[in-house]
């Protein structure tokens, strides 16, 4: 008879999840599964609306990354009415970007999945912010959220509010930034860079000169040996806003090189009846399951996919403490997922030296923020490096410029598969005779929360049926009636 062991729900991530693990009839792992129960359904309703809404309605689709959705649909937008911003459009939008980037990373490594490392060993109740500052002191505490309301309020000034951005338009930016908001950030760019070097100090100190670290990182069950995706500069730098989708092998090596609207040549999709998410795969490799190597399709995004894909970091503190990083690991590729953890401190570093030099750029105050479109809208792609990895939005309209077309492949789906192989092999190495300890749980957790995942941005379409339950209970809380339905796919 199948056992189960369900974790309902996971902690400290965006959106609804729970691991499902099933057993064999001597205890050990058979299956296991992330499933996502949630849905959001933004691809379907945003059908016949105006393309130049997208910006305004695709940042909604969750409160944790608004900002990435927004300049992705902006960036979209740019195409489908083939416009290309001023320079002054172009770096306010940079710099609002790199800001929010700042902040999110931050979000993530105090709040989210940084206490597994840093609070390591403590009770459940103590791995959040509060036990970061327990166990590092209050001083840390004050620089997180003084850093995080510097980047919040610059980015407010910019986009009209914090969350749920409604500056960015086709063509441009609703308006020029002001002298004051210019004066702010340039005043606070040299705090913000400053705090992330100093969260790389305390990475190091708190959590990576540990044995439990080096333990942890280096365990088979945390190991994934997939190919990597991520956007690239010019120069082969990693780059958040512009550039082309370059993919590696689980050896490093050049596996694709291709410009953001070919993206559907090399990614497809397959769907598994469990979850709302749909799993993309590379093409070129086809689908093979949820295992890893070189003839996998199974492929990663995200800070650690970054540094793997890039030549190099776009600036010089970054590029060092990338350095520095590669080197502990053995070099490039990296394939321990918990080491997401430390290429998201380098990418809010050099996020952190982009603010810096965007704010000093002097083309940043110019009046010249929009050129208006012209030409009948068609069909264009947008893409940026949302946090948690690759971000595309791809618009296809009639010629009045109704949307026939959205669809939006974001990173925690394009992480799907691994994250599907990673908690597999994390469970059948902390599941011993049919149980899984509370000691282990949490490891178990981190494995899955090492990605940072947003399922809200990832469960947009049906990939089957979707169970629909009512419960009607009485005042003593037994059931009274109970209703139920399934919705079919309207794909």
């Amino acid at each position: 008879m199948t056992q189960r062991i369900v974790l309902d729900p996971v902690t400290r991530l965006e959106g609804h999840a729970r691991i499902e693990i099933e057993l064999d009839d001597a205890g050990a792992v058979a299956d296991a599964r992330v499933v996502i129960p949630e849905l959001r359904g933004f691809e379907r309703f945003c059908l016949g609306r105006a393309a130049e809404e997208m910006p305004r309605i695709t940042a909604h689709v969750c409160g944790v990354c608004p900002a990435a959705h927004h300049i992705a649909s902006a960036k979209a937008l740019d195409a489908l009415y083939e416009v290309t911003p001023p320079p002054a459009a172009r770096k306010v939008r940079d710099l609002y970007y790199h800001l929010f980037l700042v902040e999110d990373h931050a979000l993530h490594f105090y709040y989210l999945g940084g206490p597994d490392l840093l609070v390591d060993g403590g009770p459940d109740a103590l791995r959040s912010i509060a036990g970061v500052v327990a166990r590092l002191g209050q001083e840390v505490g004050r620089r997180v959220v003084e850093a995080r309301r510097s980047a919040r309020g610059i980015m407010a000034e910019i986009a009209g509010r914090a969350g749920h951005p409604v500056f960015a338009l086709p063509g441009g930016i609703s308006r020029p930034l002001p002298a004051a908001t210019i004066a702010r950030a340039r005043a606070e760019a040299p705090k913000l860079v400053d705090f992330a070097a100093r969260s790389l100090e305390l990475f190091d100190s708190a959590a990576r000169e540990g044995a439990a670290w080096r333990a942890a990182i280096d365990h088979e069950a945390f190991q994934a040996r997939t190919h990597y995706a991520a956007l690239v500069g010019p120069d082969g730098e990693v780059s958040f806003t512009a550039g082309e989708l370059r993919v590696v092998d689980p050896e490093g090596r050049e596996a694709a090189r291709f410009a953001p609207e070919r993206y559907e040549e090399h990614i497809a999709e397959t769907h598994e009846s469990w979850s709302w998410v749909r799993v993309p795969y590379l093409s070129a490799k086809g689908w093979k399951g949820f295992v890893d190597g070189p003839e996998s399709g199974v492929y990663r995004v995200g800070p650690l996919a970054r540094i793997n894909v890039a030549e190099r970091m776009a600036t010089p503190r970054a590029e060092a403490a990338r350095a520095r990083m590669l080197e502990a690991l053995g070099g490039r590729p990296v394939h321990a997922t918990l080491a997401f953890h430390w290429a998201r401190l380098v990418e809010a570093l050099q996020a952190a030296e982009m603010v810096e030099r965007l704010a000093a750029d002097p083309e940043l105050g110019e009046g010249d923020v929009r050129r208006v479109p012209e030409a009948a809208p068609r069909e264009g792609v947008g893409v940026v490096e949302a946090p948690r990895g690759t971000l595309i939005h791809h618009y296809r309209t009639d010629e009045r410029g109704l949307l026939t077309r959205a669809r939006l492949l974001v990173a925690s789906q394009q992480n799907a598969a691994a994250m599907q192989l990673t908690v597999r092999r994390a469970a059948a190495a902390l599941v011993s005779g049919g149980r899984l300890e509370p000691s282990a749980l949490d490891s178990l957790e981190m494995a899955y929360r090492a990605y940072d995942p947003c399922n809200a941005c990832a469960s947009h379409a049906l990939p089957g049926e979707m169970p629909m339950e009512v419960v009607v209970r009485d005042a003593e809380g037994a059931i009274v009636q109970r209703l139920s339905r399934r919705i079919e796919d309207p794909r």
